[in-house]
């Protein structure tokens, strides 16, 4: 079958319930170019059904009534008497963080500070979202801006070796909340659904709770950005530790002796992206694309960041699974889809180049376009890919399965 990279699993299955792969990362480690370690991927059953399936037929159980119960005790342990902030909530003003506050705040009569990470470039929708967000949601708002010089440099390196678009976006939206909630002596920070809605190991979703570990870091060695080290980042490229800082975790023993608790607010309350883009649309004047996304074909997930349709691109190179394979498989799981409306998206729409932005991102980050395709060659897996002349194809697609 060839060379496997980023140890992904040989045999390639698909799921028989939605159209999502054993290819997909069960998380998303620091990849390399070659194989080199195994990754986790999502699991697959003797029966042909992936994590992600299962825990959505487990959700049709759920005494959601029971659940909500458990949350508004929760919420009456750490709700302040005199108006101080007594929850964190992450976010961008998309539907979910749209959800996560506003019924946080007026259903359930807690205090909540957002906090966000801001996109490497705004779409237009998605700044007017983020605004509508804060002055249409009603919300106190602290957004943290890295240094562009020092994120344009990173996300270029994340796209040179890991071709990874969005890899120092992700570590400072994930390590910025806990280090503020430190800072501002909350308590409580709540996410949206768990990641095992999307296939992490289905252990994940016993509770609400997340692992602090998730959040710290014992060694600035052990830190990879950009996909490399950040000894090199100081040595070859000038860095400095504190330009690194921002993306950082908080370091090892800061947050094991808080007691900070963070939790998934998609534990409690069930959690279906469409109802919750309706939720956003009414209360806090969440807007859609006028047109679908490139790659998919939605108009209201992941609006917010012109290197969006670049980071579901990568995926489909190096994993053989596009925005539309994600999207799809969700909705499947939601009952909103059939699967094989499911698969006939993918073929239509998986894997369409995303040239919107494709220029302006490419220029922002001081790449040429065609140094980005060269790259997107080199990552091809050859047990996935294959050459037909001058055109690639994917050895194995859900819609010839």
């Amino acid at each position: 079958m060839g060379e496997v990279f980023y140890g992904l699993p040989e045999k390639v299955i698909f799921c028989k319930s939605c159209v999502v792969s054993n290819q997909r990362p069960a998380s998303y480690p620091e990849f390399k170019h070659t194989a080199d370690r195994q990754t986790p991927t999502l699991h697959i059953d003797e029966e042909g059904v992936c994590d992600a399936c299962r825990y959505a037929d487990k959700k049709l159980a759920i005494d959601w009534k029971t659940r909500e119960e458990e949350l508004v005790k929760l919420l009456d342990k750490y709700r302040s008497k005199n108006g101080e902030f007594d929850c964190l909530v992450p976010g961008s003003g998309g539907k979910d963080s749209a959800f996560q506050a506003h019924v946080l705040k007026y259903k359930y009569g807690m205090h909540p500070l957002t906090c966000t990470w801001p996109p490497i470039l705004y779409t237009d929708i998605g700044l007017e979202n983020f605004r509508n967000w804060i002055s249409v949601g009603g919300f106190d708002n602290i957004s943290f801006r890295p240094s562009g010089l020092v994120h344009r440099l990173l996300t270029k390196l994340a796209i040179e070796n890991i071709l990874h678009p969005f890899q120092p976006f992700i570590l400072g939206q994930k390590n910025l909340p806990p280090k503020l909630a430190v800072k501002y002596g909350i308590k409580l920070i709540f996410y949206g659904e768990n990641e095992a809605e999307y296939g992490n190991p289905l252990a994940d979703n016993a509770s609400s709770l997340r692992d602090k570990s998730y959040y710290t870091m014992k060694n600035l060695s052990e830190l990879h950005l950009g996909g490399v080290p950040s000894t090199e980042l100081f040595e070859r490229h000038g860095l400095s530790p504190n330009d690194i800082q921002p993306y950082l975790p908080a370091a090892a023993g800061e947050l094991e002796a808080s007691d900070l608790e963070v939790h998934y607010l998609g534990y409690y309350l069930k959690w279906t992206p469409q109802e919750l883009y309706y939720y956003a649309v009414k209360n806090t004047g969440f807007k859609s694309n006028p047109e679908r996304s490139e790659g998919t074909y939605s108009k209201y997930v992941s609006l917010d960041d012109k290197i969006d349709g670049l980071h579901f691109y990568t995926t489909f190179i190096k994993f053989g699974l596009g925005r539309t394979s994600y999207e799809a498989s969700q909705e499947i799981r939601n009952r909103h889809l059939t699967r094989e409306e499911g698969v006939a998206l993918v073929q239509r729409f998986d894997g369409e180049f995303p040239k919107k932005y494709f220029n302006e991102v490419m220029d922002f980050i001081g790449m040429k376009p065609e140094h980005f395709m060269e790259l997107c060659d080199k990552f091809r897996s050859p047990h996935l890919w294959k050459k037909d002349g001058n055109q690639w194809k994917l050895k194995y697609t859900v819609y010839e399965a």
